[in-house]
């Protein structure tokens, strides 16, 4: 078997290295590769790994035989439409880009189109820290063969539907949940940290939701949003693209792909610069506090 992955980011990087020995190659595209400064960890992950970096995504659809497609949201549509100008009759097209249902199905069409089977992979949760073994579903008329393939890969893959759109529509609505609690951890503890009432805010909590460690699940809220909060805002657009699918306004998803919006343009001006791995959740609630501040003296200087 001859794996190839489009997007070789941290989740692309995690199923190259876990799938190195278990398969007999495996290639790798990204748009990043031309720019030798940009893609340098990626270059040193693929030499360590073993991973073929291609030139271009033409040179890897003409060397593989099963495609794992992990871009952004945004992109999901638009590399599907590239990689079906190139992909070879035959080849199995693994779509695990978090797109809405109609996405997924134009972007079956397209492969298709090509001769070349497609599946769409919803996965579950965060990739961290279950590597290869997070839970994905999958949908297509090859779902339950491909589930076989991967399951003796060691991936943890099961089909839901035959038809395409089901397994994403599971993973956006899951979205507006679990996305959306980030959200609402990361607003309500920052305020509660502001007026210097967290300790009666989660005590609260923790007396409704017993089984949630408090402290810890919001740490880990902070960290994956402040990290990924780009990502997060393109598929929670993707979620909003699903709810207004079904016919109905998607106010929360939207304010939910606002809130990491918000969260990317902190860590882009910096906000979080400083924070080693592994901080508490008062960390990453101090350093808003602190931006926040600064923006309101500037404000107030200025007028």
């Amino acid at each position: 078997m001859k794996i190839g992955i489009i997007g070789y980011g941290e989740v692309g990087m995690i199923f190259a290295s876990e799938l190195n020995g278990r398969v007999d190659s495996v290639s790798a595209w990204d748009i990043k590769f031309p720019d030798a400064a940009a893609s340098a960890q990626q270059r040193k992950h693929g030499a360590l790994n073993h991973v073929q970096l291609c030139n271009s995504l033409q040179e890897m659809c003409g060397q593989v035989d099963f495609i794992f497609s992990m871009v952004t949201a945004s992109n999901t549509l638009a590399v599907a439409e590239t990689a079906a100008k190139h992909i070879r009759a035959g080849t199995t097209f693994i779509d695990l880009n978090s797109a809405s249902p109609e996405t997924k199905q134009s972007a079956a069409g397209l492969i298709r189109a090509a001769r070349a089977s497609y599946v769409e992979a919803g996965v579950m949760t965060s990739v961290p820290p279950y590597g290869l073994r997070v839970p994905i579903l999958l949908g297509g008329e090859r779902a339950a063969e491909v589930a076989t393939v991967l399951g003796d890969l060691g991936m943890n893959a099961k089909m839901v539907s035959t038809e395409i759109g089901v397994a994403s529509a599971v993973k956006m609505c899951r979205s507006v949940m679990i996305k959306g609690l980030e959200a609402l951890v990361i607003e309500s503890f920052t305020t509660a940290r502001k007026y210097g009432v967290e300790e009666h805010m989660i005590a609260t909590l923790q007396e409704t939701f017993p089984s949630i460690d408090w402290e810890q699940q919001s740490a880990y809220f902070f960290s994956r949003v402040a990290l990924h909060g780009a990502r997060r805002a393109e598929e929670m657009r993707e979620v909003a693209r699903t709810v207004c699918e079904s016919g109905f306004d998607p106010c929360m998803a939207s304010a939910i792909a606002e809130k990491d919006a918000w969260m990317a343009q902190h860590r882009q001006l910096g906000t979080f610069d400083g924070i080693p791995a592994g901080a508490k959740w008062q960390a990453f609630a101090d350093s808003l506090i602190l931006a926040n501040s600064f923006k309101r003296i500037k404000s107030e200087k200025l007028n």
